[in-house]
């Protein structure tokens, strides 16, 4: 079967009648052209199906009218919404989307850049995983619109969008105290990050010394709002209380909350850090055939869509996820029109949700 020659310019010039010049302004959406002749054209192209070439648009406007995305780690349900958010205002503005994946390790997101770049992006968004030294990022920024999404690097100045962890941690772990809790546990990826032990944190946490808090990882911004909650209330911060987990791993948490749980006055709620934490924590509870919240407690920080089908119905902290999506595209196309500010750094707030995991104990 022989397959239909697709329409040209030409094609499109003759049927409307007008030169080719004329015919490819039009379709390229550059340059002048009477509004008769522009509405001859389209129609032309209307007629006879005229796809417009990109590559060959590209070369003439400078632009692919695409964007990058470097996700941290592309099975995690954390992006699904970031991505739905980042799509939908693309689409808008008929912008294509390139997604790659880093893993959450430096030399995949350098090699994913690279990748995006030799594909003539126009822009890119990504969720570092280096957030001190990146210079791989800082050269990047010299010749591409970069928006970083969740972190920010140290130093580096683009546009980013994140939330508010520590205080929304705070706001949690204190009602949790509101609620009778005392032995709060907490789960939560601590492989990165300058400190090497718990102790170390919480002691720098209470100098007058601390670090910025934007150029922290999110789990040590929720693992701060903890240790606040913990400090207004009087409480003592007990590291045995804390499921250090080395890796973004479901298995790795799983075992970690197992140690957690064998412990003689093991905790009476547990918090966890992000999406992972939680699917890990939730696997090791029912191991353990203990329920929720009946034998322990449970609040996660993310909300995924499964926890209010699992019953009672798992409380959580919710970032607004397609929100930030949305605010980083929309963010990047600015820059790619041509915005000169100085670097914008967007703080979202969470929401505190209540569905029954958590059970109010005597004071």
């Amino acid at each position: 079967m022989i397959k239909p020659r697709k329409a040209t310019i030409a094609d499109v010039a003759r049927r409307a009648g007008v030169s080719t010049a004329t015919a490819g302004r039009v379709l390229g959406d550059y340059g002048y052209s009477s509004g008769e002749k522009r509405d001859l054209v389209l129609q032309a192209a209307k007629d006879l199906g005229y796809r417009p070439n990109q590559l060959a648009r590209s070369l003439i406007t400078g632009r692919t009218r695409t964007i990058g995305f470097v996700a941290g780690d592309i099975q995690s349900p954390f992006y699904a919404k970031i991505l739905r958010g980042v799509s939908d205002v693309l689409e808008r503005e008929d912008f294509g989307l390139l997604i790659t994946n880093s893993d959450e390790s430096i030399q995949q997101e350098v090699c994913a850049i690279r990748l995006l770049t030799e594909k003539q992006v126009d822009g890119l968004i990504v969720s570092p995983c280096d957030i001190e030294g990146a210079d791989h990022l800082r050269s990047l920024a010299e010749i591409m619109p970069l928006v970083l999404i969740d972190r920010m690097v140290d130093g580096l100045q683009v546009d980013s969008v994140g939330v508010d962890s520590v205080g929304a941690a705070r706001t949690c772990i204190a009602r949790l105290i509101e609620n009778g809790h005392r032995r709060i546990g907490m789960v939560g990826e601590f492989h990165t990050g300058p400190w090497t032990s718990l102790d170390a944190f919480v002691q720098m946490a209470r100098s007058t010394a601390f670090p910025n808090l934007n150029l922290m990882y999110p789990s040590w911004q929720r693992f701060l709002g903890y240790v606040r909650a913990h400090d207004e209330a009087g409480l003592p911060i007990d590291s045995s209380l804390i499921a250090r987990v080395n890796s973004y791993s479901t298995d790795d948490t799983e075992r970690a909350v197992h140690r957690l749980l064998s412990v003689d006055d093991r905790p009476t709620v547990l918090f966890t850090s992000d999406g992972q934490m939680t699917q890990g924590t939730m696997a090791a509870l029912i191991t353990a055939r203990l329920r929720i919240p009946e034998d322990i407690s449970l609040v996660a920080f993310d909300d995924l869509d499964w926890m209010a089908f699992v019953p009672p119905g798992i409380d959580a902290v919710a970032q607004p996820r397609r929100k930030m999506g949305e605010t980083a595209a929309g963010m990047l196309l600015e820059r790619i029109e041509g915005l000169d500010a100085p670097a914008r750094r967007e703080r979202l707030s969470p929401r505190q949700i209540q569905r029954g995991s958590v059970l109010a104990l005597s004071t």
